[in-house]
């Protein structure tokens, strides 16, 4: 094996116990945040559970209309005007983003 090879062979070692070593000092450091990766990994599964079981969502939907008429109304009317803003401000970050 020629100087350079071996050369290459050991920084290449080198940077793979670094790495490793980072990895592990991630791990540790994101120890605290296991709580919300969560509760986010719960908020996913119910989002894909909805998505599989749309009849179930509209049915609770109609039992609420039916027994909270005023309550759904202005639960719709909030949930309406959040979508409203979200579309808007999604709008502004795409035009602000270089292409």
């Amino acid at each position: 094996m020629n100087a350079g090879a071996l050369e290459l062979a050991l920084k290449r070692q080198r940077l793979q116990i670094a790495s490793a070593s980072l990895r592990s000092d991630f791990g540790r450091h994101a120890a605290g945040l296991a709580p919300a990766f969560g509760a986010a990994d719960c908020a996913v599964e119910g989002a894909r559970w909805m998505g599989r079981n749309p009849q179930l969502v509209i049915a609770a939907g109609v039992a609420l209309a039916v027994v909270r008429p005023r309550r759904v109304w202005r639960w719709g009317r909030r949930a309406f005007i959040g979508w409203q803003a979200w579309r808007r401000l999604r709008e502004y970050l795409d035009r602000r983003q270089p292409a």
